[in-house]
């Protein structure tokens, strides 16, 4: 995706609180009436916003490829991933272990990028991604819990559909511009969550404060700062060094839960949040040269 320059630590600050952000919104959106519901208003109200830019883009020559690479995008990395991810949480996976199974996604991104991208990942790279999962398991306490196995597959599952969209993104060169990129993945997200919100109770919402501040904080913060940084961040760097950052969100979506509505903050979550800082430190390659 062709994205406008930004100082990369910037952008990945940035991409840190927004990827952090959907956990929070996940909790706002549990008051809420069915939370594919949400998804589904949250994506096609975005898609809606960004279709003057798709037209445009296609008036100037957006290709058939172009539209595709986005679409099979957004089918892994909004809809697998969320769609996967909320219903193993649904079916009664503890939160923090569908936290600890999201946080191998640096590690398998980083052993997949050697045959799959040709990016070598160095051993200070290795050592920063282990000490980053073992960050994320102190900070969440645990596998706790009795769920049934096969939800621990739909979280596994949820994981591997963000791996396979960064690798997508990386390995497939695209020039689409970001917004009218995201505006597709946006549609195509939208269109796939809606027979689950149908199945759920019906896509009309009974508009209230709680419906409104999810669908508001999953659109601002979640899409289009989280997935827009996401694929930003991408584009400037490594595969491998944009993985490990996802490592920070557990952590600071706890002290973000803590701020926010009191949740408590326990001495093994900031343990964690520093050994997580000390791993995105050891993972941060070389930015490769531009061509």
């Amino acid at each position: 995706m062709k994205t406008a320059p930004m100082p990369l630590m910037l952008a990945e600050a940035g991409l840190i609180v927004a990827w952090s952000s959907g956990f929070i919104g996940a909790r706002l959106a549990a008051d809420a009436s069915s939370v594919y519901l949400v998804l589904f208003w949250r994506f096609a109200i975005v898609g809606l916003l960004f279709l003057p830019l798709l037209v445009a883009a296609v008036r100037r020559g957006l290709r058939r490829r172009s539209v595709a690479i986005q679409a099979v995008l957004g089918l892994f990395s909004m809809f697998g991933y969320l769609a996967l991810g909320l219903k193993a949480i649904e079916s009664g996976l503890p939160a923090g272990t569908a936290a600890l199974i999201c946080a191998l996604q640096p590690l398998a991104t980083a052993a997949l990028v050697g045959p799959v991208l040709h990016e070598r990942v160095g051993r200070r790279q290795w050592l920063g991604l282990a000490i980053g999962l073992g960050g994320v398991a102190l900070a969440v306490g645990g596998l706790a819990g009795q769920a049934p196995l096969w939800t621990a597959g739909l979280s596994l599952a949820s994981m591997g559909s963000l791996v396979v969209a960064t690798l997508l993104a990386k390995a497939l060169a695209d020039t689409t511009p970001l917004l009218p990129a995201l505006g597709i993945q946006c549609v195509v997200s939208a269109l796939l969550f809606a027979p689950l919100a149908a199945l759920d109770g019906g896509i009309a919402p009974d508009i209230d404060a709680a419906f409104a501040a999810a669908v508001a904080w999953f659109i601002v913060f979640s899409t289009l700062a989280g997935y827009g940084l996401y694929w930003l961040c991408l584009g400037m760097t490594t595969a491998t060094r944009v993985g490990s950052l996802i490592y920070l969100t557990p952590p600071v979506t706890m002290v973000w839960a803590w701020a926010m509505f009191a949740e408590p903050l326990t001495s093994g979550a900031l343990l964690g949040l520093a050994a997580c800082l000390l791993a995105v430190a050891l993972t941060r390659g070389p930015r490769p040269a531009k061509p």
